[in-house]
Parts: structure tokens; sequence; C-alpha cells
């Protein structure tokens, strides 16, 4: 039998799962302290569903389960592997969210502010900062067209990643209909615009010739490619000069609302900023996205946007959907690094008996102590010394023994 967990999954150990549960309580306090509602869907999805998502890249990455019995050995000589499976797992809480709403409109109000905090599957190779198996927080609007909607998710976003301890990070802000526009009017094709967007997001990452170079590869107009290469390399990324190198300067008008607003209701300690290079992987998007980054971390540790068609896809009428995530599993790792200590608890107290005590008298005393800590009631071992030592290492701080009903105290750390 092997004692190590699957690849890309992980066994918490107790001082980190306490520092989970600390953050994720924060951050829920915080989106629930701004009306949101949280919420619960199963981990299981049908697989048409998660098929036709639109989720980008991450539909070649959806653990998909066989079915069973029967129906996988009919499935078996179809020769057919499109017919094996029936379910998968979720790869994001997005597509749950709307087949949840879709099913359940009736009993929810309008618009929908709900809450998500959940795990989430996704089939990658596993490196640092990314794993098979995670924990995402969204928040989301549904049923709201207005960009406040969008501004208001930013705020609460914000708000929780300040209560748990960061600051100077940047909300990133483009709007695809934007970007898809201009590329349009630099000589891009409707059709290929969603190729051109993923090396185009590439840009901070193999700069201008590499994203040329990605584009020739790919068999685009080389004067559509110039004029996209001349546009980089002017170096001006304002909004206002990507407005002029759109037909509809109309378009923008969201953008340029939600950037104002954003940036007044900012605390200065975090800025937003517009980002004409950002698409986010996902193809359900259709309008403003959005991505927080951080200095102490090389990936973005927050995104969203925008999916107005998804609830659609359910029930053939148009609701208006936009979500944030935080990436929970970033920001653990982050806090852990920087070894962040778990305030606003109570310190743990070894509450150590033998079997000369009555134990209800035990628990009793455990009781009463409870007030003031948590406590655990633990059999006194032989070596105490030793055994204290590893309560140490465990987080414990105060330690006593329960003897003829009295507490002989063993000092605090």
């Amino acid at each position: 039998m092997k004692t190590q967990a699957v690849k890309g999954m992980r066994d918490i150990l107790p001082y980190e799962q306490r520092l989970r549960d600390s953050i994720q309580s924060k951050i829920l306090e915080v989106y629930q302290n701004s009306g949101f509602e949280r919420i619960s869907t199963p981990i299981l999805e049908d697989i048409e569903n998660l098929n036709k998502s639109e989720g980008g890249e991450n539909l070649n990455l959806i653990f998909k389960v066989l079915k069973r019995g029967e129906k996988l050995e009919k499935a078996l000589k179809s020769n057919n592997p499109e017919l094996l499976s029936d379910l998968g797992l979720r790869y994001d809480l997005t597509l749950p969210l709307s087949r949840y709403y879709a099913a359940n409109r009736e009993l929810l109000p309008f618009p929908f502010k709900v809450i998500q905090t959940d795990r989430v599957y996704r089939a990658e190779r596993p490196q640092k900062g990314r794993f098979r198996e995670f924990v995402q927080c969204d928040i989301d609007i549904l049923g709201d067209s207005s960009p406040n909607a969008e501004v208001e998710l930013i705020d609460v976003t914000a708000r929780a990643l300040l209560a748990i301890g960061f600051r100077d990070f940047s909300v990133n802000i483009n709007d695809r209909r934007v970007l898809r526009s201009m590329l349009e009017t630099m000589g891009f094709t409707p059709d290929s615009l969603d190729s051109v967007c993923i090396s185009f997001d590439k840009l901070d990452k193999i700069g201008i010739d590499g994203v040329k170079l990605d584009l020739s590869q790919k068999g685009f107009p080389e004067n559509a490619i110039q004029k996209l290469e001349s546009f980089l390399s002017e170096g001006d990324f304002s909004l206002k000069n990507v407005i002029s190198h759109l037909n509809d300067s109309e378009i923008a008008r969201d953008l340029q609302y939600v950037l104002t607003t954003a940036q007044k209701i900012g605390t200065g300690n975090y800025t937003v900023v517009y980002n004409p290079s950002l698409v986010r992987g996902q193809g359900y998007y259709t309008g403003i996205v959005f991505e927080v980054s951080c200095p102490e971390f090389s990936g973005a540790i927050a995104g969203g946007g925008r999916y107005d068609g998804m609830i659609g896809k359910f029930i053939g009428q148009q609701i208006p959907a936009v979500g944030f995530s935080i990436g929970f599993e970033r920001i653990c790792e982050i806090l852990i690094e920087k070894k962040t200590e778990i305030r606003g608890q109570k310190e743990k107290y070894a509450l150590l008996y033998d079997s000369s005590e009555d134990f209800p008298d035990v628990l009793k005393k455990a009781a009463e102590l409870r007030e003031a800590y948590n406590v655990s009631v633990i059999k006194k071992h032989k070596k105490i010394g030793q055994q204290l030592n590893q309560l140490e290492k465990s987080g414990f701080t105060h330690f006593a023994a329960l003897e003829n009903g009295e507490l002989r105290l063993f000092g605090n750390k």
C-alpha cells in the first residue's frame, strides 16, 4: 500500500489547516458582510455540460468518470472514446453555478449575490503553486448588467485580500470587446481573434518579438501583425491610445467607467490599472475581465470577469453574470512561506490526566478552561518531558495536569 497522496494532491498538516481555516474565515467574513450568500454544488457535473462550457484549455484537463456496468460495456463495444464517460469533476465553480442558477432560479433573489468556496479539479502537470485538486473562493453577481457589478466585485475582493494581510497589489482590468475591436481594426479577421488573443496574452512572458513570431507561425496576415507590432512598440498602453485604434469608441464606455470608479474607491493599499493584453483563458468571458497581481508571487492571485452567455446555454434566456475568484492555494502558499502567525484564535491548552482521575471531572475542568483557551484532553505519558516537547511542536502554549481534581501547571511558552 502506498502512503503518499496521489500526485498533484496533498495531505494537509494541522498547522497548515489551521492557517487555511483562518484565511478562509476572514475571506468569508468580508464576503458575507458585503451581502453575499454561500451555496454548495456537487463536485461531479454532466460531461456534456462541461464539454460545452467554453472553458478554454481547461476542457483538456477534465477528470472524466467512466460509465458503469452495462452502459460501460456498451460504450467499450462502440470503439468511440467519447462515449466512455458521462460525468466529470468540475474544473472551476462557474459552470456549476450557472447550472445551479438555471435549476433553482425561481427560489433565488434577483440579482443573486453568491459565494462559493470549494474544491475543483484539473488534470494538469503538477508544479509549484499548481495542483490537481485545489480550493477556489468565488463571489458572483447574477442578474446585474450594470458595470457597477464589476466595481462591487473589485471592491469586495480587494477588501478580502486586505483583510488577510496583502498590500500593494494591482487589480488589472481589460475588456475583451475592446481588445477584439482593436485587433479587427488592425486587420485580423473575427474568426481568428481567439487565437490572436492567446498569443497577445503572452506579451509579459515572451515580449513583443515573441508575440510577433507566435502570430507569424500561426499564419496570420503580415500586415495585421505589423500594425500590432507598431502599437506595442509605441509603448503607450493607455486606454486613450487604445480607443484611438477603435472604429467605435462607445465600446469602451463600460471599461472607462469601471476603471475610473474602482480607482476612486481604492484605499491606497492597492492600485487599479488598465492592462490591454489581459485576456483570461476561459472562452466564456464576454466583456470586462480582471486579474490581481502581487509582487510576492509571479502569477495572478485572483481573477474573473463577465460571462453573460453561460446561464443562457441552460435556459435559452440571457442572464447577465460576472464573477471574481481568489486563488486560495496561491494565497496560502505565500502566507505559509512568510511563516504567517494565526491571529484572533485562542491559544492551545493541553490538559493532561492519568487513569486515577475520574474522566467526567477531567471533561468538566476542560469545559471551564475553554472560556479562554482551545483545550485538548490528553492522557499523560510516563515520559512527561518528551510529551511536552511534542505538544509544543504541535502548537500548544499551555500545559497542565489534573491531579486529585487540582491543576498542576507545567508553565507556558
